[in-house]
């Protein structure tokens, strides 16, 4: 393919799908039921944990939103798209982009949550992206005028950084990042200075939060060893998971599971892992959509006691997008996160790794993919912004996510079927407000199967 190509290929998608049509939302007459979709979720998972999955998505619109990736993989895939596919992150809300730790330590922003990743059209991806910027902004009490800006930003980051990879190197690409510092001085002019004193406070605390401070934290001393604290159900060391009486060996299952996921690790990393010995093992409960699946965090130090390591082992689920989009072609859903996260992100943890498991204890196979639990992770206060932060944030998060699709893509057809103008630009602005109405309507729903006893909703226990 010559380097036209591509981008004749983004001018003729533009007759199967005008750009004009994304702005396009209706839910089809046979639709499925919100509240079904998300039982069915819950069929796989674990069961006395789904009361607080319930809880947390009922909290607020935006809160359901997070929560509701399968609902909208089902919507999306009756919507117009170019053709053109690209690795997906599959749930590219604003709260799935923070900050983390590189391997060189300096903070870096990123996509950082690849549950659902799955190749597919890059629009649905970004119609996620400028729908969040609409929910999030009513829950902020931004008004209407207010929340397109928003929606706009983040469509017009996404579209002029493609044409702007169209035009560069492919490695050019691949070394591109957003570190948080220069980020930071690049956009202080742009936000008031109490949200950029705020903003400074937030990589403070990210710098810290790692794997002393989860040592500080979530563990004490037991009798001479040091132990995960105990606080149901957000964390349950695995001494308390086993009643009276039951001798079956669970972590003799869990060290064996570390010794799978080291075969997943390149071999100089494998190195570093060998210099840690685990010392235990609790259940974690995590994020909002991810509640119900298995969590593990293990603790492990090394040669001197203020040496520990903290692992998160998170159960790997089929993509939403797979009924949809087509199924995986990684050999387990692991791997396809792992695989998915380091094609995508411009700096991935270096302990990243999976395993797939077949448990004595109930007989199942189970995906898992392991990385660190703490290394300088920070997310975005969105529930503080104002609607100039806002449509800040939404502009680095546009950049970010097309960045994130030139890694994998072809920039250069994207950009030709999204152009130069706006169009595309208030399509999806339009399409976000139209689906905010209607993310509104399914937290409706659940509220009203909650209230109806035909789903239980507990507290949302942070």
């Amino acid at each position: 393919m010559t380097a036209v190509e591509p981008a004749l290929l983004g001018r003729v998608a533009r007759r199967a799908a005008p750009r004009s049509s994304h702005a396009d939302w209706e839910p089809a007459p046979d639709r499925a039921d919100p509240v079904e979709l998300l039982e069915a979720q819950g069929a796989t998972r674990v069961q006395e944990l789904l009361p607080i999955r319930y809880g947390r998505m009922l909290a607020t619109p935006f809160a359901f939103y997070r929560g509701a990736a399968a609902i909208m993989a089902a919507d999306l895939a009756d919507t117009p798209t170019s053709g053109i596919r690209t690795q997906l992150v599959g749930d590219a809300h604003l709260s799935n982009f923070g900050a983390f730790a590189a391997p060189d330590r300096s903070l870096v922003f990123d996509v950082n949550d690849f549950d659902e990743t799955l190749p597919g059209p890059w629009e649905w991806d970004l119609k996620r992206l400028v729908a969040s910027c609409a929910v999030a902004g009513r829950d902020r009490g931004l008004d209407e005028r207010e929340r397109r800006q928003v929606a706009r930003a983040a469509a017009r980051s996404y579209r002029e950084a493609m044409r702007e990879f169209a035009g560069m190197r492919a490695i050019d690409v691949w070394y591109l990042r957003l570190d948080v510092d220069d980020l930071i001085q690049r956009r202080r002019s742009h936000v008031s200075r109490q949200r950029l004193e705020s903003t400074q406070r937030a990589v403070a605390k990210a710098r810290a939060k790692d794997n002393l401070k989860a040592f500080a934290k979530l563990t004490h001393v037991v009798d001479g060893e040091r132990r995960f604290r105990s606080d149901p159900p957000l964390l349950v060391p695995i001494r308390d998971l086993l009643a009276d009486g039951d001798d079956r060996d669970l972590e003799g299952e869990l060290r064996s599971l570390l010794r799978d996921y080291r075969r997943s690790l390149a071999p100089h990393r494998r190195r570093l892992l060998d210099r840690y010995r685990p010392i235990d093992f609790a259940h974690k409960l995590v994020g909002v959509g991810s509640v119900g699946n298995r969590a593990w965090v293990v603790m492990l130090l090394g040669p001197g006691a203020g040496d520990p390591l903290f692992l998160q082992v998170k159960e790997a689920r089929p993509s939403v997008l797979e009924p949809y989009a087509g199924a995986a072609r990684s050999r387990t859903h692991g791997r396809r996160i792992v695989e998915g996260q380091q094609l995508m992100q411009a700096a991935s943890d270096i302990l990243l790794g999976h395993l797939r498991v077949s448990s004595r204890l109930d007989g199942e196979t189970r995906d898992f993919y392991v990385r660190q639990l703490w290394d300088g992770k920070a997310s975005a206060e969105i529930e503080l912004m104002d609607p100039r932060t806002m449509r800040v944030y939404a502009e680095i998060c546009g950049w970010t996510l097309a960045r994130a699709h030139a890694r994998s893509g072809e920039p250069a057809a994207i950009a030709a079927y999204a152009g130069g103008g706006d169009k595309l630009d208030r399509a999806l602005a339009e399409f976000g407000e139209r689906y905010a109405d209607q993310n509104e309507r399914d937290h409706a729903a659940l509220a009203s199967a909650a209230r109806d006893g035909r789903i239980t909703a507990g507290p949302a226990l942070r």
